[in-house]
């Protein structure tokens, strides 16, 4: 056995001698020719040790590609950047608004490209596949539009399905920090941190769970109806107490309130003398018209980038 040892050094030296252009196979077999010295002399175990040890590395080598690049394939090679975003924008609504709607809403033939649904098509590659060569058996035409182009498409729609802090918008966030506590108002009814008003919804997460344009129409599309919880009240108590808030909670035998003095009335009707519950929302949606357009873009960055601890 000894001698066997003696002379499998040399073999297994050449059989690890193995080029890229081997592959697993190779590998597995080198290691089976080697396998039955495992339990020979001292020498030979270590020999056999140092060629598994040898092969394991090169099995490692030829899988280290697919693990560098499985991430990156596909990827935009045009990045997602505000000005890759915006020429992106353009391209759309001058080549694809035929179908789908302006700035990706619902087409009389096509639909929205973004909203609360998971689209089938989610990646980078999905996308752009779907502009360039068509999607079969739909109404989707392939494009025939340059690879830049439509890179460009793939990073808008992309921007109108992720968060806001995935795709923040332009502007100097610092100054638009500044609108928000001043000029603004905001921070009269939304806290950030453990900074600002009770009346409406915390805003410290804003950027990680909504996306821009919902941020945009929050700041200047009136709803139609405020959101439970939020729903502005006037209260006229008997002992002539008069409490102005939302409604947090309301039921047959008492109402809560939330009020602008920033407590909580608990009031029952024996106690109330007129409650006035509007449904319109107290949140302005004049904010375009009451700022400057720099001081609306600026904002728009600032409340894009918050994030889980209330910062951009």
């Amino acid at each position: 056995m000894l001698e066997k040892g003696v002379y499998f050094f040399p073999l297994a030296v050449k059989q690890c001698s193995l080029s890229a252009a081997h592959g697993e196979a190779e590998v597995d077999s080198t290691l089976e020719a080697v396998r039955p010295y495992r339990r020979a002399s001292p020498d030979a175990r270590a020999a056999y040790h140092e060629v598994q040890t040898s092969m394991l590395r090169f099995a490692a080598l030829l899988l280290l590609p697919a693990f560098l690049f499985a991430d990156t394939e596909g990827v935009n090679p045009l990045g997602s950047g505000a000005d890759v975003i915006a020429a992106g924008r353009g391209i759309y609504n001058q080549s694809c608004t035929v179908c789908h709607g302006v700035d990706g809403g619902v087409g009389d033939r096509g639909p929205a490209l973004a909203g609360g649904f998971r689209p089938q098509r989610r990646t980078d590659a999905e996308i752009y596949d779907a502009i360039v060569n068509g999607i079969p058996g739909t109404q989707m035409p392939a494009m025939g539009m340059n690879s830049d182009d439509a890179w460009r498409i793939t990073a808008f729609i992309r921007s109108l399905r992720s968060s806001a802090a995935d795709f923040p918008a332009d502007g100097d966030a610092a100054h638009g920090e500044e609108v928000f506590w001043g000029k603004g108002g905001c921070g009269g009814c939304h806290q950030i941190g453990s900074r600002g008003g009770l009346l409406g919804p915390n805003l410290s997460n804003l950027g990680a769970r909504m996306r821009l344009s919902e941020i945009r129409d929050a700041l200047t599309v009136a709803k139609p109806h405020a959101p439970r919880g939020y729903k502005p009240v006037t209260v006229m108590t008997k002992d002539g107490r008069t409490i102005r808030g939302v409604v947090k909670n309301q039921h047959n035998f008492s109402i809560q309130i939330l009020g602008d003095d920033g407590k909580l009335h608990l009031l029952v009707p024996e106690e109330i003398q007129t409650l006035d519950v509007r449904d319109k929302s107290m949140m302005p949606t004049d904010n375009e018209q009451r700022l400057s357009p720099q001081e609306f873009q600026d904002l728009l960055a600032f409340l894009s980038r918050l994030g889980s601890e209330g910062k951009p």
